[in-house]
């Protein structure tokens, strides 16, 4: 069973996120580039192993794992010696898990929701999220004792978060709040963060020139 980490991966997509982590545990990872232009995401092969046709995703130890914020929590757990997952005898373990399953299941939703509104606005008692506005308070509330999500603990969790605010920052999504600003600033210098950026844009670069 190969230790080897299968990344299926594109770098217009949010397996960058997953790619960040990657960087963070430091172990062996291969990529395996899914071509959109080619419709490789949809060919038979892909879909018997992700039916959703969607990336990222990794095989690792014989398991499949789909899904950016289970990769990340997968992947936390699966090398604890990074310290990037509170253990599950650690109180901030349910903590942690808040935030994670908070970005996958409120934030990615309640931003979607604010950019591409709808004709007749959902009540906000029928949405997971509540309202847009309460999201971002939370997480402004969540960010301003810092300098982490946990306190002075870097977690997968901060990474999630910090990769999901900056691409909102970046494409103007949400309001650039000074808490954001500084967290997603914190999050992205570190040494993992500028390694996964460079590789993805050279991997960029080389889809560019057709090799």
């Amino acid at each position: 069973m190969s230790e080897v980490i299968q990344f299926f991966y594109n770098p217009m997509s949010r397996a960058r996120i997953v790619q960040w982590g990657l960087e963070e545990i430091g172990a062996p990872y291969e990529i395996q580039l899914v071509d959109f232009a080619k419709g490789e995401e949809k060919k038979p092969e892909y879909l018997a192993l992700n039916p959703m046709g969607k990336v990222p995703m990794i095989i690792h130890r014989g398991t499949t794992i789909t899904e950016t914020a289970a990769i990340l929590t997968y992947l936390g757990d699966a090398f604890p010696q990074k310290n990037l997952a509170p253990p599950v005898s650690d109180p901030q373990r349910g903590a942690y898990l808040r935030w994670m399953f908070f970005v996958a299941g409120c934030y990615e939703a309640a931003v979607l929701e604010k950019s591409s509104p709808r004709i007749t606005p959902a009540r906000p008692s029928m949405l997971g999220f509540g309202s847009y506005e309460d999201v971002l308070n939370t997480i402004e509330k969540a960010l301003q004792p810092g300098p982490y999500l946990l306190g002075e603990s870097f977690t997968m969790a901060d990474l999630y978060l910090a990769a999901q605010l900056g691409w909102s920052l970046q494409f103007k999504t949400i309001e650039p709040r000074p808490v954001f600003l500084r967290y997603v600033e914190s999050c992205e210098a570190r040494a993992a963060a500028k390694r996964a950026n460079e590789k993805a844009n050279e991997i960029i670069e080389k889809m560019k020139s057709g090799r």
